[in-house]
């Protein structure tokens, strides 16, 4: 593999973010985009070794805002299908892997440059209707976020191939940053059309091919994000777009002896079954498959008494309701001094009465719909449950209404015990629970915030002291693997804060960061003696 090119990445920023003002050409054609989302339905097939294949297996993808309204059919891949996915990918290996780092690098730019122009609109439509996003929430993510990955995992990689070890006279030392052995499984979520993309992508451009499985209900997304590798000039084969149940897929790519690593994003408990499984097969592979997720979270905000009220307030409200909770990072329980609450939470309840909720179509609406059924019911079963607790107390929402789409009012609930079950356990949808200190137990109630949680990825902490400001920096410091000063805990930027977490939250291997990148990357030493020996004997052994 080529590593010596005159090729620069160059200087990388983050991608601007589109406003969507009133009377803006993109907001025209952004509504453009969604019509012609709305006013068709896409058949997506497989992509296998850069064919599709349709195989009558059919999920139905429909818009979470409007759940009679279909708008791709999703031709799902058996365990044929899979295994087909596989021996593509290794088929494409060797010429992929011989290809030249920029010339690999160059895809994901050209990927990027799309993205960020003709496509943009596509894939933020896509990602409205087929994830029920609001246009901010759809931009930052299917847009910015996706073409940041691209162009800045490019230059993590132009770094890593530069560090090479130290020569001395007559020796030459060099590290040549291979791809793994084999291929590489990744499983990506519905709700972040990103992360979809970078999953396959990031190991990808260092070498690797990949077995993509997308999440069902985000195939649409999905399907055009593969479109986009496509244009880009991504060789067949290189990534595989087999949209299937996790089972199906798992059951043939964790059980191959050519599994090199496992890129996740997902449940923690389809994680910790990735895991067992390949525990179990330990001695069927080649090597030690490098096994990467991101999972779940119970995120925090912690105001301290010295907390600006309207900071709080904004904090609080994105960081539970945007795209309706269902982000990893989001806010699902505060604890709020006591001082402060009287003040707090008539506002908090106003400002979030005043949210409008409905369709993605109107940009007015900040709120939407859950993705599906499932979803839909899990949540209502924590408010309903939360409804018969006398320890609890529902300040607003609680609403829900599946007559037109999966619509959950943003709900916010105190609690007196800070085990409750909304206090400790991972909801995924627009539930904030608050439990109120006294301000004289800011060091206890710290404490308690460390130890209520099996999660760690993401908490704000709120306050203008810079003295109580490091004391819950230090005793949440195992609590949360993206920290928030003064902000609410969602909303990673690639190369601001590369984004993960610990404890059942994942392996923390920080999508958006240069330490994702070594991950699917394996090192190989080369040592060259310009003037190697050619005595056995050692000098020192002249003489007694």
């Amino acid at each position: 593999m080529s590593q010596s090119t005159n090729f620069k990445v160059g200087n990388i920023v983050n991608e601007p973010i589109y406003g969507y003002m009133k009377g803006s050409k993109e907001k025209q054609l952004l509504k453009e985009a969604l019509k012609k989302v709305e006013s068709e339905v896409v058949e997506v097939p497989c992509i296998i070794g850069g064919k599709e294949i349709k195989t009558g297996n059919i999920f139905e993808v429909r818009m979470p805002h409007d759940h009679q309204h279909v708008i791709a059919r999703v031709h799902l891949a058996g365990k044929e299908e899979v295994k087909l996915a596989v021996d593509a990918a290794l088929q494409a290996k060797h010429e992929w892997e011989s290809l030249a780092w920029h010339e690999r690098s160059k895809i994901f730019l050209k990927a990027a440059d799309l993205l960020a122009g003709p496509w943009r609109y596509l894939l933020n439509a896509a990602t409205m209707h087929g994830q029920s996003k609001n246009a901010f929430q759809a931009e930052v993510d299917s847009a910015c976020e996706m073409i940041d990955f691209f162009r800045f995992n490019a230059a993590f990689y132009e770094k890593i191939l530069a560090d090479q070890p130290l020569s001395v006279s007559g020796i030459h030392n060099s590290v040549d940053y291979r791809p793994l052995e084999g291929f590489v499984f990744a499983v990506t979520p519905f709700n972040f059309t990103a992360i979809a993309g970078n999953l396959p992508a990031a190991p990808a451009m260092v070498g690797n091919t990949v077995v993509w499985k997308p999440s069902e209900q985000q195939c649409l997304a999905a399907y055009y994000t593969m479109k986009l590798f496509m244009e880009a000039g991504m060789p067949a084969g290189v990534i595989n777009f087999v949209p299937a149940f996790g089972p199906v897929a798992g059951e043939v790519c964790l059980n191959h002896p050519e599994l090199s690593g496992v890129h996740f994003t997902g449940s923690s408990s389809t994680f910790n079954h990735i895991q067992k499984t390949i525990g179990n097969n330990i001695e069927l592979y080649k090597g030690y498959p490098r096994i990467v997720g991101e999972t779940g979270g119970k995120d925090f905000v912690f105001a301290h008494p010295s907390a600006d009220l309207d900071v709080l307030n904004v904090a609080l409200i994105r960081g539970a309701f945007e795209y309706q909770g269902q982000k990893c990072s989001a806010a699902s329980r505060a604890y709020i001094p006591q001082s402060l609450w009287t003040k707090l939470q008539p506002k908090l309840i106003a400002d979030i009465e005043s949210l409008k909720m409905g369709s993605v179509s109107d940009f007015r609406n900040m709120v939407t719909a859950v993705i599906d059924e499932r979803s839909f019911n899990k949540i209502k079963g924590y408010i309903d449950r939360a409804k018969a607790d006398s320890k609890v107390k529902i300040l607003t929402g609680g609403e829900c209404d599946s007559t037109k789409g999966w619509f959950i009012k943003p709900t916010v609930i105190q609690t007196t015990d800070p085990k409750s079950q909304t206090m400790c356990e991972e909801i995924f949808g627009p539930v904030l629970t608050i439990y109120v200190y006294e301000d004289a137990k800011f060091g206890e109630t710290l404490k308690l915030c460390a130890e209520t949680s099996p999660y760690a990825l993401t908490g704000a902490i709120i306050s203008q002291d810079r003295i109580a400001l490091n004391q819950a920096m230090d005793a949440l410091k195992q609590s949360a693997g993206n920290l928030y000063l003064n902000d609410k805990p969602t909303g990673a930027v690639v190369g601001q804060q590369p984004f993960g977490g610990a404890r059942r939250s994942g392996t923390n291997d920080k999508a958006g960061s240069a330490l994702n990148i070594t991950r699917w990357i394996s090192m190989r030493t080369i040592k060259e003696n310009f003037v190697p020996p050619k005595s056995v004997l050692y000098s020192y052994m002249d003489e007694e």
